[in-house]
């Protein structure tokens, strides 16, 4: 048997990155899958990949930063969530700017795609989670530790989504969910490619880490005892640049 038969994810941007390889890799171990994003061709790409290993898919467009996807996309998820087990946010944007002159539209999509999207989905599925002894994994960064220059606009959201994982773990634990937080660094997806180029720096992505290595730390931790729970994991790549 695979470690996640019979189960079911659903995971927001799961047709990228990070998103993507831990999408494909829940697939490849049995779960079926519900895919989050805003690129319906990005996603059907990636549920071909993932009916390659026999997993169901559904996919789902939807830009976590507008009010109306947001609710058509809490109503979907609402009819099947007594059957969802894990949970992983990694839909995300990132805005290089200073305090000084970053608009409010802009930190209010930071807010909405990067806080307001999670907790929304988070509750919506809640109650089968709950029922099912699910997981809520957050995709969060080195940027959810510690804030940096010129990127308030991302680092803020990625400390409130900290609190909002840690909140949540003091209240479900006892009914048997697990939150893990997986704090990245730098890692090799198109976010990071265009960080690089605006930061006038080489691009290496071989010196970054992977989005499989993120997929692989996922499912070991997902893969744990009843009896144990990770909830943090802070994770860099070994040759820094």
């Amino acid at each position: 048997m695979n470690r996640f038969d019979g189960r079911t994810a659903v995971v927001t941007g799961g047709g990228s990155g990070v998103g993507l390889a831990i999408a494909v890799a829940l697939a490849k171990e049995g779960a079926n899958l519900c895919l989050i994003g805003r690129r319906l061709e990005k996603l059907e790409a990636a549920a071909s990949e993932a009916q390659s290993s026999g997993a169901r898919v559904v996919c789902c467009r939807a830009d976590l930063a507008k009010e109306a996807d947001l609710i058509e996309l809490m109503r979907r998820l609402s009819v099947d969530a007594d059957g969802i087990d894990i949970l992983v946010h990694s839909a995300a944007v990132l805005q290089r700017a200073p305090i000084e002159s970053a608009s409010l539209d802009e930190f209010d999509t930071h807010y909405r795609v990067n806080v307001r999207a999670p907790y929304a989905l988070t509750q919506v599925l809640l109650p089968g989670l709950r029922s099912r002894r699910g997981e809520v994994v957050f995709i969060n960064s080195s940027s959810g530790i510690m804030a940096k220059p010129q990127f308030a606009l991302y680092d803020s959201t990625k400390h409130a989504l900290k609190a909002l994982a840690d909140s949540l773990r003091a209240e479900v634990n006892s009914d048997g969910v697990r939150v893990l937080s997986v704090y990245l660094g730098r890692t090799a997806t198109e976010m990071q490619a265009r960080i690089h180029e605006e930061e006038r720096k080489a691009y290496r992505p071989e010196l970054l880490l992977q989005p499989g290595d993120i997929a692989s730390i996922v499912l070991s931790a997902l893969s744990l005892p009843r009896t144990a729970e990770l909830t943090d994991i802070h994770i860099r790549p070994l040759i820094k640049t």
